[in-house]
Order: C-alpha cells, then sequence, then structure tokens
C-alpha cells in the first residue's frame, strides 16, 4: 500500500541541499502548452453545454482554449522576459507540428521543453504507451535539436509501468509526482530517475477550475506558499513550482497576477529561476549523483 515509486523520507530528517551561491529557493515555472483535437470531447470545459449533451464541434470550449495559444501564452512570455527568468514548457509534442511558431520562440529564448504526451490525452488511454512516448521524444528532438530529459504525463497520469518504461527510452526526470519539496530519486526497474517537485498547489487548474478563487487568489497563494520555503530554504533548498495554463492564467483579469508573484520574489536574496533541466542537474551534483 505504501509508494512503490519512492522511499519514505521526512523532508526535516535529510541531510541539507544547498543550491548554489546558498541560494535558498529555487523557483520553477512551468507553462503547460497543449493541445486540444476539435474531432474529441475537449480535456476540460469552462461552458456547459444546453441540455447537457456532448457536441463535436464543442465551439466555445475549443475557443477558451485556443484563446490560450493565441493571446494567454504571449502575456505569459512577456511577464517572463520582462524579468530575464527562463520557463519550462510543458509541451504536448503535437504543437510542434500545429504551432510551430511557439516553439521555435521558446527555444529562441532558451525555455526548456518538458515532454507533455503527443496529445492532450491520459497515457491510460493509449493503447501503446511506449509508442507514444518514442512519438513524443522523437517530435520534440527533432523540431528543436534537443531530446527532452523530463516528462509530465496529461493530467498527470501514468500506468504503473511509465517511470519503467520512461527511465528506458531515456527520460531524466518526472513531473507527476506532486509529493515533495525537494528532488528525489525514484525507484525504478533500470535506470534512474528522478522526481522534480511540481505542484498542484499552485496550479491554476484547481485554484481557478475547481476551487473557482478570485483572480488574485494565485498571488496571494504563491507569496505565503514562498515565504514559507524561503523561511525553511535557509536550512535547506526548496523547489517551489508555479504552474500555469495559457487559456487560465493567460487571460486579461489574471495576469497582472502572474508578474506580481515575479516582483513579489524579485525582492529577495538566495532567490534561483531554474529551468527543470538545470534544477536535475544541480540535484545530481549536490546528491554526489552528477556525472
Amino acid at each position: 500500500m505504501a509508494n512503490p515509486r519512492a522511499e519514505f523520507s521526512p523532508i526535516f530528517h535529510r541531510p541539507p541541499l544547498k543550491l548554489p551561491n546558498n541560494a535558498r529557493v529555487a523557483v520553477w515555472p512551468v507553462i503547460n502548452v497543449e493541445e486540444w483535437d476539435i474531432n474529441e470531447p475537449m480535456a476540460r470545459t469552462v461552458l456547459p453545454t444546453p441540455q447537457g449533451v456532448t457536441t463535436i464541434p464543442d465551439i466555445p470550449n475549443f475557443g477558451w482554449f485556443d484563446y490560450g495559444l493565441r493571446v494567454g501564452f504571449w502575456r505569459f512570455k512577456q511577464v517572463l522576459d520582462k524579468y530575464g527568468i527562463r520557463a519550462t514548457v510543458s509541451l504536448n509534442a503535437s504543437v510542434c507540428l500545429s504551432y510551430p511558431m511557439l516553439v521555435e520562440e521558446c527555444t529562441k529564448s532558451g525555455w526548456e521543453m518538458l515532454a507533455h504526451g503527443f496529445i492532450q490525452r491520459v497515457i491510460n488511454r493509449e493503447p501503446d504507451e511506449r509508442a507514444v512516448i518514442r512519438r513524443t521524444i522523437d517530435t520534440i528532438a527533432e523540431a528543436t535539436g534537443a531530446a527532452p530529459r523530463g516528462w509530465m504525463g496529461p493530467g498527470l497520469a501514468e500506468t504503473f509501468d511509465t517511470p519503467d518504461v520512461l527511465a528506458e527510452e531515456g527520460i531524466e526526470y518526472i513531473a507527476d509526482w506532486c509529493n515533495d519539496d525537494q528532488p528525489y530519486e525514484m525507484i525504478v526497474k533500470s535506470g534512474r530517475m528522478v522526481a522534480l517537485p511540481y505542484t498542484v498547489e499552485l496550479n491554476d487548474i484547481p485554484i481557478y477550475l475547481i476551487q473557482n478563487h478570485r483572480s488574485p487568489e494565485l498571488f496571494e497563494r504563491a507569496k505565503d506558499h514562498f515565504d514559507t520555503l524561503y523561511r525553511e530554504g535557509a536550512d535547506s533548498a526548496r523547489v517551489m513550482c508555479i504552474s500555469t495554463h495559457p487559456y487560465i492564467t493567460g487571460a486579461a483579469h489574471r495576469i497582472k497576477y502572474y508578474d506580481a508573484i515575479f516582483e513579489y520574489m524579485s525582492r529577495f536574496e538566495g532567490v534561483v529561476f531554474m529551468t527543470g533541466s538545470e534544477i536535475l542537474d544541480w540535484y545530481n551534483e549536490a546528491a554526489g549523483n552528477g556525472s
């Protein structure tokens, strides 16, 4: 019944981890860039259909998602470029084919591509998960010139075999397991896999679509979250992920609160903004597993 992928380890009982230059918190901004198939029911909905029927095509909910790629994503980029911060993009590989300009702009800015399946569909629905993983890796590698090092399943979904398959296919870190504030080594059948601290607490889907909070909530929650990690990070480093979607936090009434998060954290010494691969490389070296 215990977690099959990790040894139990209370965070305050571990040897301290130290970031470069004795920084306290590594901030990990993740932007989820997805593609929803207009020929299928939408991955999520903001507007219910009259009479409760499922319609295909679902124009209002597809438009809501598509707004994120046409408008919301570019607001994110303006904010992060202002602060000189590089994001990690959790990317459906099909975006490389359907929206190549978006991927090209991310690559030019040195943003990291984190594999997020081929299209926004849980891997449990795929008849051959290894084939989907390989197709995802190959498509991103061809479009960007570099194979992704990390993986996040659509909906954070995995089968019982997914971490083993990912390790065999060359993936080095997973973001599906939101169960820590530090990276840790996972249990896999062969090779090595590290879990990075992704988040469902600083994630705009639960905050806005499920819990129905007002627009300032992401900033208010991120500020309080950061204050705790900054205090704890004086003894041992912490990782703070901020997970957003262009069609949600990229909306005009929310984007200023996204900006406010980075303005607030930038006031503090001992804060570093890192991509997933940079966090992985730091952790591997700090934990004595560097190459």
